[in-house]
């Protein structure tokens, strides 16, 4: 072989863009163009309104959907994945930059950039020594409570542009308290292009393009139209504030928008704002790659592709600072723009690049068009975007499958409305490790018995079966560690303590997949335990891996009984009958 192919292989395997590029063809290029002309349609009003979202000028949103793209391009390994900024990204940011300096400042600019490139490196990092197993402990239920959470929050946040007034807060009580003491400010125009464009938006996601079919367009050309309905509520809105004067009125338009090229940008190397923004990169980052990640190989199983997570971190690692370097904030992989650049064709990475392309022409040509943009508008595309992501049933279907996970839902809902974005996330990854180990802690064992005429063991409570009165055989439904090793020596003691002439016990390990060192000593325990009254300690169905490390250990020189290959073959050895039993 020659020697330059594991080092091929190694660029493939750390640039995607190689795998996917030798095939690029014509008709590929055109499904790319057609995605990405799509996306930046789609991508330019929500990039400025979620800018606006993390209390940051309006074209930071599209710087920061510029570079990332390109960057998400050569690192990721989604074909339909759009890197920009998002909704509950954005909510992150205005609350952990708010906490270091006031926004419009540039302090507040810098202090975002930092934790752009901070959640990039956090990212590298993660995927450089592959640990995107640290996302396993952001649980579904979890997630999905703080995403419907953050939309709330959103979602009212915005209201102050919709009714024209001051409003500041980063929870719950905080928002509404604001909010009622300046209703009296309210600006009626303003809550009239508020109102009116959030009822529009509304319809343009519910029944424009069947309206538009309707007229006879063809299904594409009116998903392609419907797409671009922010567009035009951009556009009406805008034009209407400059041709009435609606600013001297009193309606807060986005004002002048720089023009031209993303400029060059450093974060800041403080070791104070490093240390104050740590924990809100390290969350940011979490959140936004299982965000990412559950978008992309969602969509990548629709056509059998593969998504290599840790690649994925590295991807969006690299994002995250492009978009540092080109003065954005942080970004992650949007649900709403991939399957957006998926359903209009999108075939590989390079649509993300071309949607960049036009994102920096808008930046270069359509900025001054902006300076009458009513900040309402923006504040409606936000808010019609996060109440799509908003689901309270999360609640009745934990309730009704696990009272845990319920726990852990209704827990970070609450704290995440009552206190704020990273305390609710915090508190609810916490409650989740917590109740997980206290679920674990308290294993089901289950007494089991001969289902008569067959081979099969089921619980004595649940099932007709056969038992023995010298013998007890136990299931474990668990694998067994710290948490749980005197659990189960409890459970053993006070099972044999009782009048029935019991000369064995047997622990069924099917079920058993780990054995850790306090585990082993509680075995030990056991079998010392067990042997002083007379009584022997067997196991049955150990798993390789398990017995591997049992024969590395003192246990298995020490036990009294035997380990035995099944369980059926356990209960005919020690009772001697199994006459009864299926042969």
């Amino acid at each position: 072989m020659p020697l330059s192919t594991p080092i091929s292989e190694t660029l493939r395997r750390n640039l995607p863009v190689l795998t996917w590029a030798k095939d690029y063809n014509r008709d590929t290029l055109t499904s790319d163009l057609v995605a990405a002309v799509i996306v930046t349609i789609m991508l330019i009003p929500q990039s400025l309104a979620y800018a606006l979202l993390a209390g940051l000028p309006p074209e930071m949103g599209l710087y920061a959907s510029i570079l990332p793209l390109v960057a998400y391009a050569i690192f990721g390994t989604s074909r339909a994945l759009a890197v920009g900024p998002v909704a509950v990204v954005s909510l992150m940011t205005a609350a952990a930059v708010g906490n270091l300096a006031l926004q419009g400042t540039a302090e507040y600019a810098l202090a975002a950039i930092t934790l752009a490139f901070m959640s990039g490196v956090m990212l590298l990092v993660m995927g450089i020594f592959r640990l995107g197993f640290l996302a396993n402990f952001l649980s579904h239920p979890v997630i999905a409570g703080f995403v419907t959470a953050s939309g709330v929050l959103i979602a009212t946040s915005q209201l102050k542009h919709i009714f024209g007034i001051d409003a500041h807060g980063h929870t719950m009580i905080e928002l509404l308290g604001s909010l009622f003491e300046n209703q009296h400010l309210t600006n009626p125009i303003t809550l009239l292009i508020g109102g009116l464009t959030v009822g529009f938006l509304f319809w343009v996601r519910k029944g424009m393009k069947t309206m538009l079919q309707g007229l006879g367009l063809k299904p594409r050309l009116a998903d392609v139209l419907t797409k671009a309905g922010p567009v035009l509520a951009v556009v009406v809105t805008t034009l209407v504030t400059w041709g009435f004067d609606l600013e001297a009125k009193g309606v807060k338009i986005v004002g002048e928008v720089p023009m031209g090229l993303p400029p060059l940008s450093a974060p800041s190397f403080s070791a104070e704002i490093w240390g104050s923004l740590f924990v809100s990169a390290l969350l940011i980052s979490v959140i936004g790659f299982v965000e990412s990640v559950s978008v992309a190989q969602t969509l990548a199983a629709k056509k059998r592709q593969r998504i290599v997570p840790d690649q994925e971190l590295i991807g969006l690692g690299a994002s995250n600072i492009a978009s540092a370097i080109s003065g954005g904030y942080p970004v992650t992989g949007g649900f709403a723009r991939s399957v957006v650049n998926f359903d209009a064709g999108a075939e590989t990475p390079a649509a993300g690049a071309f949607t960049a392309v036009g994102i920096l022409l808008a930046a270069l040509l359509l900025t001054p068009l902006l300076f009458f943009l009513p900040k309402a508008t923006l504040a409606a595309t936000i808010i019609v975007a996060v109440l799509s992501l908003v689901d309270f049933s999360i609640l009745s279907k934990a309730w009704t499958y696990s009272k845990i996970d319920f726990t852990a839902v209704a827990a970070t809902i609450f704290l995440t409305l009552g206190m704020g974005v990273e305390i609710g996330v915090s508190a609810g990854v916490a409650l989740s490790i917590f109740l997980f180990l206290y679920k674990t802690s308290r294993p089901h064992v289950a007494e089991v018995g001969l289902v008569p005429g067959t081979q099969h063991f089921r619980n004595i409570l649940r099932h007709e079966v056969e038992t023995h009165p010298e013998l007890v055989t136990l299931r474990i439904d668990e694998s067994l560690y710290f948490a749980n090793a005197r659990f189960l020596e409890d459970y053993v003691y006070d099972r044999i303590a009782c009048d029935e002439p019991i000369k064995h016990v047997v622990l069924l390990c099917s079920a058993v997949n780990e054995i850790d060192m306090s585990a082993l000593e509680s075995l030990e325990e056991i079998n010392h335990r067990l042997s002083d009254v007379g009584i022997k300690l067997h196991l049955s169905e150990v798993k390789g891996p398990v017995m591997d490390r049992l024969q590395r250990s003192h246990f298995r020189d020490e036990m009294t009984g035997t380990v035995f290959l099944s369980h059926y073959e356990a209960v005919c050895a020690l009772t001697g009958d199994c006459a009864k039993a299926a042969k």
